[in-house]
């Protein structure tokens, strides 16, 4: 926020009263408003853009000659959860700063479901001090399915309204249809609070249309991040919904939206990008919301109608148009400098007026982090976990004397985190329901990791396509909770076991023994170590998981959203499996 010395500083500069911090001299600047190219120089002070006018003539304490470089806004990823990138806060600016990303408006719900309110203070405690903007969307919905799951933490009502009056609050986060449909009350305060302090209300509604989305848009929710289909894009631009338009990791919707935007002519000004869910390892090798802008560009999009939707369009949905999403005079200083707007990769990149990083490097990257124990140790099991822990046993009145049993069956979208609710056959020997590997049907677990309850809940899933071992996390959303997906009940109980013992993390098993591991103590969810490590350790356990049968380029995280109680058509937690859009747990078995 700015203050009476802030503006002053700007206005004395602007007069020529006081010299500038910094004068960019001799570039192009690139106008979100009216799309010209302009040659000029841009004067700044105390973090704040004081004149872009070519012939100002302003005095300035040091200048830099851009030899002719396009001046870009920082780019703004519009929502995201920095926990799934496995990076903290202060090493995640180390990968998406050299990018060009310099805002990110983040929803903490991973946090907040492990560890409450009081772990998103220890996890917002660096970001005054960090070389990017960090936004809070606050969470509305901790647990996300309540009665459904076992977490650590809740935030009620109390704790949102304390959050949203927090300085770094910038929206009410993702809140799902069945918060609407079926719990209301507590929700509809939390959307309540939300207006009444003059901010927007996220959304997530994953393959809702028709009458059931209008209702949705009623309740006062201002955008969703789940299209798949452009079908679903234009229904809700056509009720006032902006877009985000998604490409995470396991998530790629750019493609096939901006297609679709571009086949029928659609205007884009509700459009903006984001990453939702991004491993580091796949922010280094493709990019962050560049990759999104790149891609748009490349699928024959003009490149200003791309930047647009990465910073203009974006200030103005979250209304802090006033701060970012521009080059203009008063507003903070995000700046990129760039040789060509077909492809957008950054010389340079200034935060709020100062250098941070140059030709895809930092210029001080970030030190490893340090949090305090109690955070690190957060992965509690309440029974020992062994490979009878795994054993189904049928419901079925003559399972002794069954063969086969029919049960549901979670199969996987390639690329997308939805997934399709079939039926499968499934042996059955003594009782206990066996999966079929040859047919890639394995067995899928979620056990209670807060110390609670014990529960495991059980299901089977088609498309990881292991022949041999098993992959368990103890990053699974929104519950985080320790997923396992395996071939056999000894590797699965070997994979969990191992998750537990290094305090969360992901796992590969085989023939009862670990044979890959990437330590997440913090939460269960991140890491403390540099990004340099993380990533060589991420395309280490991806590369097992391979060796294991698995073909994904991002196995950890296709498992982590297959427990997501909120994307249709199955989830699964540690309460059993759940049917997302009845909002209620079902049989694992089909009895007709």
């Amino acid at each position: 926020m700015r203050s009476s010395n802030n503006i002053k500083a700007v206005v004395d500069a602007g007069l020529g009263r006081t010299p500038c911090d910094l004068k960019l001299k001799n570039l192009r600047l690139v106008n979100v408003f009216t799309s010209e190219i302009i040659p000029t120089d841009i004067h700044i002070i105390d973090g704040r853009i004081v004149s872009i006018h070519p012939e100002a003539g302003l005095e300035a304490r040091r200048t830099e000659d851009c030899d002719g470089l396009l001046a870009l806004p920082g780019f703004i990823d519009t929502h995201m959860h920095f926990e799934t990138t496995l990076l903290t806060p202060e090493t995640l600016g180390d990968v998406i700063l050299p990018c060009g990303t310099t805002t990110l408006c983040m929803d903490a719900m991973e946090i907040a479901n492990v560890s409450g309110i009081e772990g998103l203070r220890e996890l917002l405690k660096s970001v005054d001090s960090l070389p990017y903007r960090a936004y809070l969307e606050v969470s509305s919905r901790v647990p996300t399915a309540p009665g459904l799951e076992t977490t650590g933490g809740i935030l009620g009502l109390k704790e949102v309204e304390e959050l949203l009056d927090w300085k770094e609050s910038l929206s009410l986060g993702e809140i799902d249809p069945s918060k609407i449909f079926i719990y209301g009350g507590e929700y509809f305060d939390k959307i309540a609070a939300a207006h009444s302090r003059r901010k927007i209300v996220n959304g997530h509604a994953i393959g809702r249309l028709g009458q059931e989305l209008n209702v949705y848009a009623s309740a006062g929710i201002s955008d969703d991040h789940e299209c798949v289909e452009f079908n679903e894009l234009l229904e809700r631009i056509r009720l006032g919904l902006a877009v985000l338009i998604r490409e995470g990791s396991s998530e790629r919707n750019v493609d096939r939206l901006i297609a679709g935007v571009l086949e029928n002519g659609l205007s884009t000004d509700r459009l903006m990008f984001c990453t939702d869910d991004k491993h580091v390892n796949d922010i280094l090798r493709e990019g962050h919301i560049n990759y999104n802008v790149n891609r748009a560009i490349k699928l024959g999009m003009d490149p200003l109608q791309a930047l647009r939707m990465a910073t203009i369009n974006a200030a103005r949905h979250f209304r802090v148009e006033d701060e970012v999403g521009s080059i203009t005079p008063g507003h903070l200083a995000d700046i990129l400098l760039v040789e060509d707007l077909q492809r957008i990769n950054p010389v340079e990149v200034y935060f709020e007026g100062e250098l941070v990083a140059r030709s895809g490097r930092m210029i001080n990257p970030a030190e490893p982090a340090t949090y305090p124990e109690w955070i690190q140790n957060t992965v509690v099991l309440r029974n020992p976990v062994t490979p009878a822990t795994f054993a189904i046993e049928s419901s079925s009145a003559d399972a002794d004397k069954t063969a086969v049993t029919r049960v549901h069956l979670i199969e996987l979208v390639e690329d997308q985190i939805i997934n399709l609710r079939k039926e499968a056959e499934l042996p059955v020997s003594d009782g206990f329901i066996g999966g079929d590997v040859a047919a890639d049907i394995l067995k899928l677990a979620v056990v209670e990791r807060y110390g609670k309850t014990g529960g495991v809940g059980f299901g089977f899933v088609r498309g990881f396509k292991l022949t041999s071992g098993a992959l368990a996390s103890s990053v699974s959303h929104d519950h985080h909770n320790i997923v396992c997906v395996g071939t056999n009940d000894e590797d699965m109980s070997v994979a969990v076991n191992a998750v537990a013992d290094m305090q969360g993390g992901f796992v590969a098993a085989d023939r009862g023994k670990v044979i890959g591991s990437l330590p997440l103590p913090i939460c269960g969810l991140m890491s403390p170590e540099s990004v340099g490590k993380v990533i060589a350790e991420a395309d280490r356990i991806n590369e097992v998981a391979r060796s294991l049968g698995c073909k994904m380029d991002a196995p950890f995280m296709s498992l982590s959203f297959i427990s997501l109680p909120t994307v249709p058509d199955l989830g699964i937690t540690d309460m059993g499996l759940v049917d997302v859009l009845e909002h209620r747990v079902i049989e694992l078995e089909v009895f007709t």
